[in-house]
């Protein structure tokens, strides 16, 4: 077992283990780093969310712990699932994990699914190429997958195509597509962007039931007010790194990076002022060719010192909870 910023300790618990990995895009004018160094480790059954403006890099982290990184970008580091390294493998080894160990629901229902395949063939396809199921088989653990995730009628939704149903619906079936070889870690990256409020929370439930029955979730969003009820522990990311990372308990009622409280004070809120203006982080993320020099998010934060500007801040593990902040939110703050 080691000590790591992202859990107290690695032991066999831990399915999957991120230590010090970066990922590095080669571009026409130089190396763009999209993810700087991240450690953390993601525990049996539980709802890690990692939350993070557009260009955090929390999308790019997972995506190169499954090698689907685009052409031009390399994975440098370790990611170990369930103690197999997955950074520098071959892939026939990672195709093997992808869909079998690892299920990845991503964040466009309308493009998740192949629009002249029948619902039914994509469910089953996978189990059925590699034998692990007999026809009869996945076919009705596709329906039972269905129904578990709220399709109603799954029978005849077994035998349509995806543009028969609903944006939710499809996002239901893509979820139900991740689950059907029986992963032991479920990603979902911005699982709801692409939905209406109201499929939104339908989509949400679902996730809740399959943390209910102890599947392990790693929920990437943009938005903490997605997370809220639902994640165990939340790691927030800007500029490619982690600034903090704490149980969801601890960031809601008490963040401690300024960056954490600021994405919190920007969630609309219904007891608002009539008229009042949403409020939001002023200034932009740094531009991912931007040369870094002391905290990536001193020039946007009002707790800004001196240090700031000079050095960047490591994470540190402190009174049960990880930051990278030189002037700590003391005792937190409270919305």
């Amino acid at each position: 077992m080691r000590s790591t910023p992202g859990s107290a300790e690695v032991t066999d618990a831990t399915v999957l283990a991120i230590d010090g990995l970066r990922v590095v895009f080669d571009t026409e004018q130089g190396p763009v780093q999209a993810v700087r160094g991240v450690t953390m480790d993601v525990m049996a059954g539980e709802c890690l969310a990692v939350v993070g403006e557009s260009g955090s890099g929390k999308s790019q982290l997972f995506l190169a712990c499954l090698g689907l990184l685009a052409g031009n970008g390399r994975a440098l580091g370790s990611a170990r699932l369930q103690g197999a390294e997955l950074v520098g493998g071959e892939e026939r080894g990672l195709a093997s994990l992808r869909g079998a160990a690892v299920g990845l629901v991503s964040q466009d229902p309308m493009n998740a699914l192949t629009p002249h395949l029948r619902i039914g063939e994509q469910l089953t396809e996978f189990v059925l190429d590699r034998g692990r199921m007999t026809r009869p088989e996945a076919r009705g653990r596709a329906l039972e997958l269905l129904r578990s995730v709220g399709i109603a009628d799954p029978e005849t939704r077994y035998d349509q195509y995806p543009h028969e149903l609903s944006g939710g619906q499809r996002q239901r079936v893509a979820i139900a597509m991740a689950l059907m070889p029986g992963p032991v870690l479920l990603i979902a990256d911005e699982p709801t962007t692409a939905l209406d409020v109201t499929v939104q929370a339908q989509v949400l439930d679902v996730f809740r039931g399959l943390r209910g029955q102890g599947l392990t979730i790693v929920l990437v969003t943009h938005d903490l007010g997605v997370v809220a009820g639902l994640a165990d522990r939340v790691a927030v990311m800007y500029a490619g790194a982690v600034v903090e990372l704490a149980t969801a308990d601890q960031v809601f009622s008490a963040p401690r990076h300024p960056y954490t409280a600021a994405l919190l004070e920007a969630i609309p809120r219904l007891d608002a002022e009539p008229g009042a203006r949403l409020a939001h982080i002023e200034g932009q993320p740094p531009g991912s060719q931007e040369r870094l020099q002391g905290c990536p998010f001193a020039p946007r934060c009002a707790f800004a010192r001196e240090r700031c500007r000079e050095s960047e801040p490591r994470l540190e593990w402190r009174d049960g909870r990880a930051s990278a902040c030189h002037a700590p939110l003391p005792g937190g703050w409270t919305p």
